[in-house]
């Protein structure tokens, strides 16, 4: 991931010359790399001055001090990792727009969930789209975990409801909930997604353990406008960032957790099940020149 900004940084320090134009072009880097202006200028503030104040000019160096200050923005999140209740059912509702592989997720989860012995059943509510429900059940079938459906156009809180009650009758621990793909720029529909968020308050005594939002690394930008918008809808607990792998850029990252502060909880880097890892702020800065 983030292979051509590795690529430009070192063409950059390749000049031998730690001068203007070495920041003009390391900017240029992190703003084609989906890093928002500001948060971009911030960071080349932190690298002048440690250049200046620790007199850096080995290459290696440079690079190793830049990637220390990308990994210091997100050091102040917490608590790290996904939350879990002491008592009854987890419930993870995962949230976010069409095709950023919100289900995949879900499976993900499910997925690593099972591995560490835990027991997880899956509510299909994205009940727009019926072929986002047999891909659910497809997943479900596959990990081994049970599911709860119903027919495309049916009440999606209803259907999380009952997973719920489902989770509690059976002592199942994990309950993850898939959400219709909703456009952030849609009110009747995010107004939609707010109830869903009320019914499992009703069915829980208190709010969702977790409500993920899944953001794809290639979206850029428009990635800080639907964080905006699911934040202040839903009451967003974290993010999980996919598709950082490839030529994916991942920059829009930092500018979304350096407005928001929503702990990152997640990433993707690949298709397979196994693809899926706590976010780290080490490893995460050290890939952008791996």
């Amino acid at each position: 991931m983030f292979r051509r900004l590795m690529q430009q940084v070192d063409r950059l320090l390749g000049r031998g010359v730690i001068d203007e134009e070495f920041f003009e072009g390391l900017e240029e880097a992190l703003i084609e790399a989906d890093t928002h202006v500001s948060v971009a200028q911030k960071i080349l503030q932190e690298l002048r001055k440690a250049v200046r104040d620790e007199r850096l000019e080995e290459p290696e160096a440079i690079k190793a001090r830049l990637q220390s200050i990308i990994a210091d923005g997100f050091r102040s999140q917490q608590p790290e990792g996904l939350a879990v209740e002491a008592e009854g059912p987890t419930v993870y509702l995962f949230v976010g727009v069409n095709g950023v592989g919100k289900t995949t997720t879900i499976a993900k989860v499910a997925a690593m969930l099972k591995r560490k012995g835990f027991s997880v059943i899956l509510a299909a509510g994205d009940t727009f789209r019926a072929a986002a429900i047999e891909q659910l059940e497809v997943w479900a079938q596959r990990i081994g975990v049970d599911i709860v459906r119903s027919q495309p156009g049916a009440d999606s809180g209803a259907v999380i409801f009952d997973a719920i009650q489902a989770a509690k009758a059976r002592g199942i621990q994990f309950v993850l909930a898939d959400t219709a793909g909703r456009q952030h720029s849609k009110a009747n529909l995010m107004a939609e997604l707010q109830k869903v968020v009320r019914v499992i308050q009703k069915a829980l005594g208190h709010k969702p353990t977790e409500v993920l939002l899944v953001l794809d690394a290639n979206t850029g930008q428009n990635a800080l406008r639907q964080a905006e918008e699911f934040i202040k809808h839903a009451g967003v607990t974290g993010l999980v960032l996919t598709k950082l792998d490839g030529t994916a850029r991942g920059g829009a990252l930092i500018g979304v957790y350096e407005r928001f502060r929503v702990p990152i909880k997640l990433i993707g880097v690949g298709e397979k099940l196994e693809d899926l890892k706590d976010f780290k702020p080490e490893e995460f800065a050290k890939s952008l020149f791996d």
